[in-house]
């Protein structure tokens, strides 16, 4: 409940607690929001408790943690086996080297021979993408879209 709260914090809360309640008052104050906290969690224990046994014995070991979304995906993730495919064919597929393939295409440059390779197309088809920086007939350089 408390892990985000720093040593200074605690500190800084404390004394402004002394500041506000003052020192007479303090123990009071502690006492009453100490059994304020333990009345909840008995609340919270016992609808925790009576929505188990409305269930029924076949959601007995059901937790409460299970109904926040990314527990649940984390958990229907790790038991289903119908996934193991999924997860075999994520691990195939290479975002990287596709995005290498197509910055390559935009920027003009062959592909490595590594992305030739796995493309099993090395130098077979003309590259459609590709600038050309000979001049035309016409003694012309090329029309650029990119220069305009």
């Amino acid at each position: 409940m408390f892990s985000d709260i720093g040593a200074l914090e605690l500190v800084t809360l404390v004394v402004l607690a002394v500041l506000v309640f003052g020192p007479d008052k303090l123990p009071k104050v502690i006492q009453d929001v100490s059994r304020f906290i333990r009345k909840v969690r008995d609340f919270s224990d016992s609808a925790k408790a009576d929505i188990r046994s409305e269930l029924g014995p076949e959601f007995k070991d059901f937790e409460f943690e299970d109904l926040n979304p990314k527990t649940f995906l984390r958990k229907q993730l790790e038991t289903n086996e119908d996934l193991k495919e999924l997860k075999e064919l994520r691990g195939t597929f290479d975002l990287k080297k596709e995005m290498n393939e197509v910055a390559d295409a935009v920027h003009g440059r062959e592909p490595s021979a590594v992305n030739g390779a796995v493309n099993g197309s090395a130098g077979a088809t003309p590259d459609l993408l590709r600038k050309r920086d000979e001049p035309d007939a016409g003694g012309r350089p090329s029309y650029d879209s990119d220069a305009t």
